[in-house]
């Protein structure tokens, strides 16, 4: 079985339906979002400059939108990090399970959408770094 990689975050442009009364965007399970959708939340309320997430799943699909405002994605696969921008409300990003995310450096008002593949299981999270380095790494 392949690793996953921080380079198997992809990001994704939606669909935008323009009008002069404002733009639509829709989205829809195993279309515009890579997998089928079982929980959708928001993040808001978060003061400019702060940090959610710092977490992994193991089996849980991400799709993050920055439905207003922006911020960063961090992501770790154990050995490569990458940074990803998500500042526009017609780009979403995918992050497959076994990676860790943090979301950073949001600006104030931000809304970070998430669409989830599962629902809540505190059991799929992994949310100590040192055991995501050994979960990442196979021992």
């Amino acid at each position: 079985m392949r690793k996953i990689t921080t380079y198997d975050c992809s990001v994704f442009e939606l669909p935008k339906i323009k009008d002069r009364a404002g733009n639509i965007t829709p989205v829809h399970n195993n279309i515009e979002i890579p997998f089928s959708v079982k929980r959708i939340f928001y993040l808001y309320d978060i003061p400019g400059g702060e940090s959610r997430g710092a977490h992994a799943h193991k089996e849980c699909h991400q799709f993050l939108v920055a439905a207003s405002g922006s911020f960063e994605v961090f992501l770790d696969d154990g050995k490569t990090k990458r940074i990803v921008q998500l500042n526009r409300p017609d780009v979403g990003l995918h992050i497959p399970p076994g990676i860790w995310a943090s979301e950073i450096n949001f600006s104030s008002g931000s809304i970070c959408l998430v669409f989830a593949s599962s629902l809540y299981n505190e059991l799929d999270y992994i949310r100590d770094y040192k055991d995501f380095l050994i979960y990442s790494n196979g021992n």
